[in-house]
């Protein structure tokens, strides 16, 4: 079957989305998904970075997290490290021409002990001649306001994955506080990155009404991680995903969100052989560096990936 849909954005029947995403040639879907993404983004690829900054300990239930203190894993634990750590990571990240520059830390929201610690840890960051990102749970809009005011200027805050799906991964806070969360940094003129985990035992309803929210909220990043299954969580003998599966997910964001930046970001070996095709499937971005809690690749390692495919890093001009 070949994808049917020409202009992707504006097909509002989800069960005919499904279909032709599902059903349609691989070949054809990536063809039609590298096209979004060479007449939105052009040949720039785009990475980020992360510090988890605090680890575990979290009070959260969210089923697929090493940093939940509800499950028994061998994630590390510890307080809110000392600065220095902090800017010599991002330091690191900036001399191999990564753009974006994250401080995340576990937890629901941080500690009011850590809150200004965090916040001028974000202006130092700021200072390096980095774009500023923080993952620090659910905030309240006059602590992103101060957040805002001292550098910070993407917010990321993952919804995971569709409202109908949510209560099946978290039951310790709802789909709707994350959107309000996203909601107060919109208003406070923050850029958003939100996406999710892929591989939870979710349907492919639920990943197209993902898509949409994501659409219809505006976002301005979609980070895409596909489970790594880690031991002691509820997820550890869920199979992971098949990569064609994977590529097919990464395709479905791109079409439907043709012009926002569609970001890599764990569990990127499941893809074997296939972790070339992510650009030709419409990513445009991706996560370097170790993740929270699982190993990723050497920044350096992952210059030279996408040169190697004939593309450009979108970095930030000294």
């Amino acid at each position: 079957m070949k994808l049917k849909i020409e202009s992707f954005p504006e097909y509002h029947n989800i069960h005919n989305i499904i279909e032709n995403i599902v059903n349609c040639d691989i070949y054809s879907l990536i063809y039609k998904a590298n096209s979004f993404r060479e007449q939105y983004k052009g040949k720039k690829i785009e990475m980020c970075a992360i510090i988890n900054a605090k680890s575990g300990l979290c009070s959260e239930d969210c089923i697929f997290c090493a940093q939940s203190s509800r499950y028994k894993t061998n994630s590390s634990v510890y307080p809110l490290i000392h600065k220095d750590e902090i800017l010599k990571k991002a330091m690191e990240a900036k001399k191999y021409r990564v753009k974006r520059f994250s401080l995340v830390i576990s937890g629901k929201k941080p500690l009011k002990k850590d809150f200004k610690k965090i916040a001028q840890y974000i202006e130092e960051i700021k200072k390096i001649g980095i774009h500023t990102c923080a993952s620090l749970g659910l905030l309240e809009y006059d602590e992103i306001c101060y957040l805002r005011d001292m550098g910070l200027e993407r917010l990321h805050c993952n919804i995971e994955t569709s409202e109908r799906f949510f209560n099946k991964i978290c039951t310790t806070h709802k789909f709707s506080d994350k959107v309000k969360t996203i909601d107060y940094a919109k208003k406070t003129g923050l850029s958003i990155c939100s996406g999710g985990v892929f591989g939870m035992g979710e349907s492919w309803l639920d990943r197209v009404e993902m898509a949409k929210f994501l659409r219809d909220l505006n976002v301005n990043s979609v980070p895409i991680n596909f489970l790594t299954p880690i031991a002691g969580t509820p997820l550890e003998k869920e199979k992971p995903l098949e990569p064609l599966e994977a590529l097919r997910i990464i395709a479905l964001f791109r079409l439907m969100l043709p012009d926002k930046d569609i970001r890599i970001c764990g569990g990127r070996p499941l893809l074997k052989d296939f972790s070339s095709w992510i650009f030709l499937a419409g990513a445009n971005a991706l996560m370097t560096g170790n993740y929270l809690t699982t190993s990723g690749r050497h920044f350096s390692d992952d210059l030279n990936f996408i040169e190697a495919h004939g593309l450009e890093v979108d970095c930030v001009v000294s």
